[in-house]
């Protein structure tokens, strides 16, 4: 074992943890709090700046053999979870000037870089860990609502179920074939061996539980509602994008048997129409884009549908056009200092005439996450079904683009409220500030890039 290639392999990690360090000694030493967003930001650029120079130099290492590797595919889904984080920071500032959120922030990104490059059970789990903990306490830190408590406990509890369910399947796994290596599913999913396909199927019900997929999806809704604008931006695109990315990994290029393809055919779908459906009816924001997560939860794990070579350029491509739509949403929301009127769908009503910018980027990111052209969201949506239907899963192709259109509804609702609607009497709204603005601006320039030069894009991921 090469203490240098453990070094560069591990670089983004290191990267981090400096972060982490350092936040920890301005604590100690109490330095000023508004130093921690630099020392944050710092930090999460350095990191993704070494994940992408990786990533374009092609490098390839197994720092720790059997339980963690790096290639140029794990580098730039690093690259990608770490560039979302950086808008989640930007807005994070008058909510959160202290520096909890930072060392929470940087703990979880910690976790989500070892998922992505986990070769085994053990590493993914530990990654999975590290993820999630933080998140726990991030729901509740700002407290702005009564039910934050229960909505993090809620959150735990079906998070310490996933993390239960992904143990056991990997005790299956490990039983049916001698190994807690990554490669014990992949050759299960073909498998007629009764635990083996046990195995798969309680790990894939924990990675449901993970990124939300309906029926496993009941956290979602009000841990999203009821934690802090930023925090929720945090859950939204890191948490959904780690667990897609690591999912990406862990399926590799195999095969889908007849068992993984049942329950990755049929849930999906059923969490595409029930979350698209219930979003419908959702008053406030946060808890509409909970229930649009679930829907979109459902169109990524249509991915693993798809031919092997070609599930990560679709999933990588998805989460980044998602994740950098929600958060111009989030980013642009204008502020209020009740927690509750903020979130309320009605008082985006006749917002054009308030705040125009505000109005036209959270009605980009709407038609995005709707999948009309010419956005990114719609170049995404096409990726995921084209290749499922090349794959031969055309019924469930069309079923999942049929279940889509369920989703106009709602986005477009937002998008009348923003421009056809007048605003109620007494309604204010202030600009969003300077450094939420700043993210939103990064956001919008993705979006440009993604919408004008998408085969470019595509042609970056490996």
């Amino acid at each position: 074992m090469n203490a240098s290639t453990i070094f560069i392999a591990m670089l983004p990690e290191h990267v981090l943890l400096a972060g982490i360090v350092a936040l920890l000694a301005l604590e100690i030493a109490g330095g000023r709090s508004r130093l921690a967003l630099g020392i944050s930001l710092a930090a999460v650029l350095a990191a993704c700046a070494v994940a992408l120079s990786l990533a374009q130099q092609g490098y390839a290492a197994v720092p720790f053999p059997g339980q963690l590797s790096v290639a140029p595919a794990v580098s730039v889904a690093q690259a990608i979870v770490l560039a979302l984080a950086i808008p989640s920071l930007l807005i994070s500032r008058d909510d959160f000037p202290g520096r909890t959120f930072h060392v929470l922030v940087l703990s979880s990104l910690y976790g989500a870089c070892l998922m992505v490059s986990a070769d085994s059970f053990l590493t993914l789990f530990l990654g999975i860990e590290l993820l999630s903990l933080p998140v726990y306490a991030l729901v509740v830190l700002a407290y702005r609502r009564p039910e934050s408590a229960e909505a993090a406990l809620k959150y735990l509890v079906l998070g310490g179920t996933a993390s239960a369910t992904l143990l056991m399947g990997a005790a299956l796994l490990f039983g049916a074939s001698g190994s807690l290596g990554l490669e014990s599913f992949r050759l299960a999913l073909d498998s007629r061996d009764g635990f083996a396909v046990a195995g798969v199927l309680l790990v894939l019900v924990a990675f449901f539980l993970k990124a939300a997929v309906a029926p496993f999806h009941t956290w979602a809704p009000d841990a999203y509602d009821a934690a802090s604008v930023p925090v929720t931006a945090f859950m939204a695109t890191l948490v959904k994008a780690a667990v897609l990315l690591a999912a990406a990994r862990l399926f590799g290029t195999a095969p889908l048997g007849p068992a993984a393809t049942g329950i990755i055919a049929a849930l999906p779908l059923l969490s595409i129409a029930w979350g698209n459906l219930a979003a419908m009816r959702q008053p406030g924001l946060r808890r509409m884009i909970a229930y649009s997560s679930v829907a979109h939860a459902g169109y990524l794990f249509y991915a693993f549908l798809g031919e092997g070579a070609l599930r990560f350029q679709a999933i990588a491509f998805y989460v980044l056009a998602y994740g950098v739509m929600n958060l111009l949403a989030f980013a642009v929301l204008p502020p209020d200092g009740d927690d509750r009127a903020r979130d309320r769908l009605d008082n985006l009503k006749g917002l054009v005439h308030r705040q125009p910018y505000a109005a036209v980027a959270l009605a980009i990111a709407m038609l995005s996450l709707a999948g009309l052209p010419p956005f990114p969201g719609f170049i995404a949506k096409f990726l995921i079904f084209k290749n499922a239907i090349a794959a031969g899963y055309t019924l469930y192709g069309v079923l999942g683009l049929v279940g889509s259109y369920l989703g106009i509804y709602f986005y477009l609702r937002v998008v009348q409220y923003l421009f056809m609607s007048e605003a109620p009497a007494g309604t204010r709204s202030c600009a969003p500030g300077g450094l939420a603005a700043g993210a939103g601006l990064l956001c919008l320039a993705a979006a440009v890039v993604m919408s004008v030069a998408p085969g470019w894009v595509i042609d970056l991921l490996p």
